[in-house]
């Protein structure tokens, strides 16, 4: 057997071999220009391992190795680099490193999704940047509105609030600002409703999304960005470990008898940290629980930690609904008879 210890970079990468059969050892920099990294890994016998560092834009070489019946192996890159002593780095020794901890089976593994779940993201992923764009041209086209003494809120977006907007007498770039936003306005709101109308269909297609739609305030976006994102929910051992993975838990510093609990630690998924935080406030108008917590949260510390409360609260309901294969309807029927049952102990005899 063969274990390749693959320091990959954007151009090229450093690699080094263990033949587990015969030790033999060997090192090799391979660019990515041309066919260098097809040919080498072409060459290399069956039972072949290959470790890498999580990194980005490394998906064409996840499908070469796949499409060769290669074994690729992806670690934390965090934890690779805290096992590391010496403070010297350098591509060779990071390759050593990488194919030491495969060796001696300690390489510290991070799940990775299929082609077709990567897929669906960039689905999730497209659409949050054109929302985002959409909110930058609103933007300034209310500044454009405001400057002219035209403070209609968001009934600038009306029909009359658009033909009003038309019809400021402007200076020319100005003008010519406000006309090509209008036009990129249109584009950006028939392009989103047409990722709309994918992601609501790719929700619907799922059976686990579908179970998450049933939670007051989550639509298609949120049920299905928490499917790709959590991916196989038998991976967690409970909902604490599911917070921390998308970097809702906060970060913590202690020593001695002193325990000091900071901002939450971000080290998880951006995209679905933004879409719970913009589904917890809808659902609250739809389910009493949620809104009790928002307001206890909201008069104590202020609406930002109580907003980041509520996506918490809301991550960890739609956990427990993968998990357990339920629905809403029956979170609610689990979460009363257990709310009983503690009232029935607490009633003296």
């Amino acid at each position: 057997m063969i274990l390749v210890g693959c320091d990959l970079h954007t151009r090229k990468q450093q690699v080094a071999l263990l033949n587990t059969d015969t030790g033999e050892l060997w090192e090799q920099e391979l660019s990515h220009a041309g066919d260098d990294v097809e040919r080498f890994y072409a060459a290399l016998p069956p039972s072949v391992t290959v470790g890498i560092e999580s990194t980005g834009y490394s998906l064409w070489f996840h499908a070469l190795l796949q499409r060769l019946g290669h074994t690729l192996l992806v670690g934390e890159a965090a934890k690779i680099r805290a096992m590391v002593v010496r403070k010297t780095k350098t591509d060779r020794r990071d390759a050593r490193h990488l194919r030491d901890l495969l060796k001696d089976d300690r390489f510290p593994l991070v799940w990775i999704p299929d082609p077709t779940t990567r897929d669906l993201r960039a689905l999730i992923k497209h659409r949050l940047r054109l929302v985002r764009i959409r909110t930058m041209v609103k933007n300034g086209l209310h500044a454009i509105a405001l400057n002219q003494r035209l403070a209609l809120g968001p009934s600038l977006w009306s029909r009359q609030g658009l033909a009003q907007l038309q019809a400021l007498v402007l200076l020319p770039h100005t003008r010519r600002r406000r006309d090509d936003s209008l036009d990129l306005l249109q584009w950006l709101n028939r392009h989103i409703d047409e990722l709309d109308l994918q992601v609501a269909t790719a929700a619907a297609a799922d059976p686990d999304a579908r179970r998450l739609m049933t939670h007051p305030g989550v639509g298609p976006v949120t049920a299905l960005a928490t499917v790709l994102v959590l991916g196989p929910v038998g991976r967690f051992p409970g909902s604490k470990h599911v917070v921390s993975y998308i970097g809702l838990a906060p970060t913590v510093n202690a020593s001695a008898d002193k325990c000091r609990l900071g901002h939450i630690s971000k080290q998880g998924s951006a995209l679905l940290r933004w879409v719970l935080g913009q589904a917890a406030p809808l659902a609250t108008r739809g389910d009493a629980g949620l809104k009790r917590v928002y307001f206890a949260v909201l008069r104590r510390r202020g609406r930002p930690k109580a907003k980041v409360a509520l996506a918490r609260r809301l991550l960890v309901r739609l956990y427990v609904m993968l998990r357990d294969q339920i629905d809403y309807d029956e979170f609610c029927r689990r979460g009363r008879a257990r709310h009983d049952g503690l009232e029935l102990a607490r009633t003296p005899v």
